[in-house]
């Protein structure tokens, strides 16, 4: 009998430059834009407000950047992070065009690194994923590795190749939408009167509030974005019985909840690096801080772009430790997230 169903890849099942076109392709909705804002606690004036965005040069507000990214990432899970144990991390990540209601957006990615543990269980994938709109125009492409095990142990480890990844998207290469000004910004609307000037490198700030998550709100999260790994929803999936958190879902409260002192920080531009650096499990509380790592003003009149270090934290840490002394991540860190944002100047 041929078997019809997927069981998912495992890792002896990639090669090395193969090209992964991934099925559903997913057109967004005002629906998406409530559910949205009904999980995370997202306040960003441009992506709520059809007036707001109309007076910073759009038709119409865009949906909220990290949308683009669940539904672009939730289409690359079935053929590339099934049978993951963990994401690891994200690099050279660039928002190239905002996403609308009744956009529909699609996913391909290509095998550009693979690497054997020494445990000879589990190895490191590495994709370059690219997700484009109904008009083949590209909305976001970025590079990702994860942790994925082997079915068979005994299959003959590949030759290892890890890609040579940008440390940084540089602030010259970052895209601006067609149209954005914020020579008319309403600050008094958006929340908070902080333009890029009254940011300096080196400055921390607490966002200080906290979200609990709850078992539905990541089950409902990673639903809609149609990520199905396994060890998201199966709790026989994990040796400890327990649902992973899925990373997004962190990547989105902390986000979020950085709108308490960086609320005119409206779009994000491109993700340098991230890493998840803790599992978080149902029941966790996640509070968030920043560090701002560069401040540029750029070509487009009025629009300057903050490089800023997003940290989210198991329980509230006010000292805004990263690591230790030792180099190590301090307790309770699950987000290390350093990404560009675009700011009236």
């Amino acid at each position: 009998m041929v078997a019809k169903t997927n069981p998912g890849r495992f890792f002896e099942d990639f090669r090395l430059g193969e090209t992964l076109v991934h099925a559903t392709p997913r057109t967004v909705t005002e629906g998406d834009r409530a559910l949205y804002t009904s999980l995370y606690p997202s306040r960003f004036a441009l992506s709520s407000s059809d007036n707001f965005a109309q007076q910073s040069g759009f038709d119409e507000s865009p949906l909220d950047d990290l949308i683009a990214f669940h539904v672009a990432f939730g289409k690359t899970v079935p053929d590339v992070s099934l049978n993951a144990v963990a994401n690891l991390g994200y690099a050279d990540c660039r928002f190239l065009k905002p996403i609308y209601p009744g956009d529909t957006i699609r996913t391909t990615s290509e095998v550009i690194g693979l690497k054997e543990n020494s445990n000879g269980k589990t190895g490191i994938v590495y994709v370059r994923s690219t997700a484009v709109d109904q008009m083949d125009e590209p909305v976001l492409t970025w590079a990702r590795w994860v942790m994925v095990r082997k079915k068979d142990l005994t299959a003959t480890a590949p030759e290892t190749k890890i890609p040579d990844l940008p440390q940084m998207v540089s602030a010259e290469d970052l895209t601006i939408p067609d149209g954005l000004t914020f020579e008319n910004y309403d600050f008094a609307l958006a929340g908070e009167q902080h333009r890029l000037s009254d940011y300096s490198i080196g400055e921390k700030i607490d966002h200080v509030d906290g979200v609990t998550i709850e078992e539905a709100d990541h089950l409902f999260a990673t639903r809609l974005w149609q990520n199905t790994a396994k060890v998201h929803f199966n709790t026989q999936a994990r040796e400890d019985g327990r649902r992973l958190i899925y990373g997004g879902h962190i990547i989105s409260l902390a986000r979020a909840l950085s709108f308490n002192g960086l609320a005119n920080a409206q779009l994000i531009a491109a993700i340098n690096a991230g890493s998840h650096v803790s599992p978080c499990f149902a029941g966790d509380t996640v509070y968030a801080w920043s560090e701002v790592l560069d401040v540029q003003t750029l070509s487009a009149p009025n629009i300057g772009a903050l490089r800023l270090r997003l940290v989210a934290t198991k329980d509230h840490a006010p000292d805004m430790t990263l690591r230790n002394e030792d180099g190590k991540y301090a307790p309770g860190v699950l987000l290390d997230l350093d990404y560009w944002a675009l700011i009236p100047t």
